[in-house]
């Protein structure tokens, strides 16, 4: 007869071999439906696999599948040309959010129209959302839908005399949610506006040019003068939502790290924890730098997955700014997958051409009943954007294949 720890050596050895399957799993991006095209100043890429719209720039599309067996998308978008300020400044300043919908969930997206604008032009200058809404994440949970989305305002010139428009938007920032129960309700305007955030930062702590700063001696939290980029998912182990976002710390330099708030239902209320998730401490001693987390549990697998944009390359063996996948038994203590990377920065033709991109950024999936990855949807770039005001940013969609 074996003994008692026998057993529990073989279950040890059985979860770790399950883990390590997964910590292997191989992900590739099918070929997509586009060419590359040039207006004169810039090259970005167009047709059924991406989601590119004249005069405005395009960004971070989230889909879900809907009761009516359509895809539908909630994505960042804002007026381009020869008039309006360049990507950089303008993403702040005037991004609204738009819906498109189509009966395949990696072609032919329609766009039906603006969903969502800064409230000030409901004629709500004051709002905690008043300048502009961006980068939104559109979930479903218990047959309601979710729309997570940043939000700013401009808090006037006296809060801080050293520091211009662009900047007091940037660090007004903070997460609203809408709930809604159709996506027609939500294109007429039948849904209700949050008058507060739904999570806001607890500390404003930076050495200089800052709004509203903190009391001298705050130690910043990983909600340090923002809170944006949400990700959220329900954690079957606690029965909580999880809500993943970004926030500003500067050690003494810039540095964007991630939280995660917990809460009872999708709308909250959410309390952010103290811990910094995502940052992976390598061999060396020093910590990776990412944004953009999409996470998500995988229910064939029982855990937490995220992909992050890898800034430096640590994770991806020097690819920088691809994306890396990391998996979570918790949701906040991470891991990279035995091949952390999980998409270059760039793109397959139906041709067999290569594109390479400036930016491949704001992941989301489209995923299985099971968890399981099928689309990626990502905002893209194929040059430079910063100084750009031509609206040549897509949002691309492109299917997976997966192997374990």
């Amino acid at each position: 007869m074996q003994s008692p720890k026998f057993f529990i050596l073989l279950t040890f050895l059985a979860l770790a071999s399950f883990n390590c399957s997964y910590a292997q799993i191989s992900i590739q991006g099918k070929p997509v439906l586009a060419k590359l095209e040039n207006n004169g100043v810039s090259q970005f890429l167009d047709g059924p696999s991406v989601l590119k719209l004249e005069n405005y720039f395009v960004w971070g599309g989230s889909v879900v599948k809907g009761k009516d067996g359509n895809y539908h998308m909630l994505f960042a978008l804002w007026e381009s040309g020869p008039e309006t300020d360049v990507f950089s400044t303008s993403w702040l300043l005037e991004s609204k959010i738009g819906y498109a919908v189509s009966s395949s969930p990696d072609q032919n997206f329609q766009f039906k129209g603006i969903v969502l604008k800064g409230a000030r032009y409901d004629g709500n200058p004051d709002a905690w959302d008043a300048q502009g809404v961006h980068n939104p994440h559109l979930k479903e949970f218990e047959g309601s839908y979710y729309l997570y989305y940043i939000g700013g305002n401009d808090p006037g010139e006296e809060t801080a005399p050293d520091v211009d428009k662009r900047n007091r938007v940037q660090q007004s920032q903070q997460m609203g949610v809408i709930q809604f129960d159709s996506f027609e309700d939500l294109l007429k305007g039948k849904f209700d506006r949050p008058k507060k955030p739904l999570l806001s930062p607890r500390t404003r702590v930076k050495p200089d040019h800052v709004v509203n700063p903190s009391p001298a001696g705050t130690v910043a939290k990983p909600d340090n003068l923002i809170v944006v980029n949400p990700t959220v998912d329900f954690n079957p182990n606690t029965g909580e939502y999880l809500l993943f976002f970004k926030g500003n710390i500067y050690e003494p330099e810039w540095k964007g790290v991630h939280g995660v708030a917990t809460g009872p239902t999708p709308l909250g209320p959410f309390k952010a924890r103290n811990e910094v998730i995502f940052d992976i401490k390598m061999p060396d001693g020093s910590f990776t730098s990412s944004e953009d987390p999409y996470v998500w549990f995988s229910k064939k697998h029982q855990l937490f997955f995220a992909i992050v944009k890898d800034f430096t390359g640590q994770l991806t063996n020097g690819e920088q700014k691809s994306l890396a996948i990391l998996h979570s038994k918790d949701g906040i203590q991470w891991t990279p997958n035995e091949n952390p990377l999980f998409m270059k920065r760039e793109v397959k033709l139906e041709n067999g051409k290569v594109i390479s991109l400036d930016r491949l950024e704001r992941p989301q999936l489209l995923l299985n009943e099971e968890g399981i990855p099928l689309v990626l949807y990502c905002a893209a770039a194929v040059d430079p954007l910063g100084s750009k005001n031509d609206g040549s940013s897509f949002n691309i969609q492109i299917p997976l294949t997966i192997e374990n």
